[in-house]
């Protein structure tokens, strides 16, 4: 058929007009045929020589370390013996001290309270907190009922006493006569014998009320004297103030011609102090200033609460320069000790545990638990389960630490 047949049949058939609906299903399949033309025809062309490599065979991985026991064994092809550092520990005389805080205290032993004889009422007070006084001088004046019943009683007794003796006389003499029974001499002479012990407490009590027997007057009131000399270190009363409980201290005297200077030790380095052992101490009030001394005693109580035990030191004050409750930094001393000495490096902390690698043999180690006494800058003493030239690991142990 020619072109003009052709274009004649065309022309009879009706004109085609692709709905708005039927146009999409033609687009997918366009693109399919796209997509396949250009994976077989285009992408072949486009990279030619692409080829995937068959993978190599990774070499075993061979171990840094491992275990034999409770034993680490470092292998000699294994990067960590240039990474781990191996030394023995140094063997160092150690004079160790401990300085702790102190505190100035009046010796017990020369410390005074003064107890109130008497109830009554302070009427005049004749001293100062931190004054000082001396044996028999008067500190303060109390008017109290009780010494006028004193005076009384012994007024009571003395009658007694005289009117039982002349009893007792005239019992002597009518036996004698006899004209008297024994048994009366008896009761007269028993008569007389408690009215002297009468008479005695009721001077002795005078006595102990700081008033002699012997005192003409009577008054009532009392003269409370110092009963040694010494600073007056505390002070609880006042002129007007009523006294009406004998427990109750009015005032304590110190003598202060020696002082303690006491320091609280913990539990941990008791060991580190004895009784004798030379000590230097200095105080803030006196920095240019080292009085040196020796520990006097370490007591036998260990605190509970603070879990310290205390250790005195004394020291002559005889111009009172050491005052109490003055604060102070106690220097304890120790001889000197061969002590093994290890980088703090080589410590490894587990929990409340210490411990270090010991190498023992060549590249190999154990694990053991130590006990250090103290640290001094980057050097750590060890007490316990290291003996002189074994060998440790100072560096690098941290990778052996599950």
């Amino acid at each position: 058929m020619d072109s003009v047949t052709d274009q004649a049949v065309l022309a009879t058939l009706p004109a085609y007009k692709p709905s708005r609906r039927g146009r999409g299903p033609l687009f997918v399949l366009l693109g399919v045929l796209l997509g396949i033309a250009g994976d077989r025809y285009i992408l072949p062309s486009l990279m030619p020589n692409i080829t995937t490599p068959p993978q190599e065979a990774r070499a075993p991985a061979q171990a840094a370390f491992s275990r034999v026991g409770d034993r680490i064994v470092v292998p000699d092809t294994s990067p960590l013996r240039t990474r781990l550092s191996v030394e023995a520990p140094i063997v160092k005389s150690v004079a160790r001290s401990l300085v702790l805080p102190a505190v100035v205290e009046a010796d017990p032993s020369r410390t005074v309270k003064v107890m109130p004889p008497v109830t009554g009422r302070v009427i005049e007070l004749k001293v100062q907190l931190g004054g000082r006084v001396l044996q028999g001088q008067e500190l303060a004046v109390i008017d109290s009922g009780d010494l006028a019943q004193v005076y009384a009683d012994i007024e009571k007794a003395r009658s007694t006493l005289t009117l039982t003796k002349k009893a007792l006389d005239r019992q002597m003499n009518l036996e004698k006569a006899g004209g008297a029974a024994i048994k009366d001499r008896e009761q007269a002479q028993s008569d007389y014998a408690q009215a002297v012990a009468e008479f005695e407490r009721s001077e002795s009590r005078l006595r102990a009320m700081g008033v002699p027997a012997d005192q003409k007057e009577q008054s009532r009131l009392l003269s409370v004297k110092a009963p040694v000399s010494g600073s007056v270190i505390d002070l609880q009363i006042a002129p007007g103030a009523f006294l009406n409980d004998a427990t109750a201290a009015m005032m304590t005297i110190a003598n202060l011609d020696t002082i303690w200077v006491t320091a609280n030790v913990p539990e941990k380095d008791i060991a580190f102090v004895a009784t004798d052992q030379p000590v230097s101490v200095t105080f803030p009030a006196y920095p240019d200033m080292t009085f040196n001394g020796r520990v006097l005693f370490v007591s036998d109580v260990l605190e509970p609460d603070t879990r310290r035990t205390k250790v005195r030191i004394a020291f002559d004050n005889p111009n009172r320069a050491l005052k109490p409750g003055m604060f102070a930094n106690a220097k304890f001393s120790a001889p000197s000790v061969s002590r093994l000495l290890v980088p703090t490096s080589a410590l490894l902390m587990s929990n409340d545990r210490t411990s270090i690698f010991v190498e023992v043999a060549p590249w190999t180690f154990e694990r053991r638990d130590v006990e250090t006494d103290y640290e001094e800058g980057n050097t750590a003493v060890i007490k316990t389960s290291l003996k002189p030239g074994e060998r440790v690991i100072v560096k690098g142990g941290v990778v052996f630490n599950d």
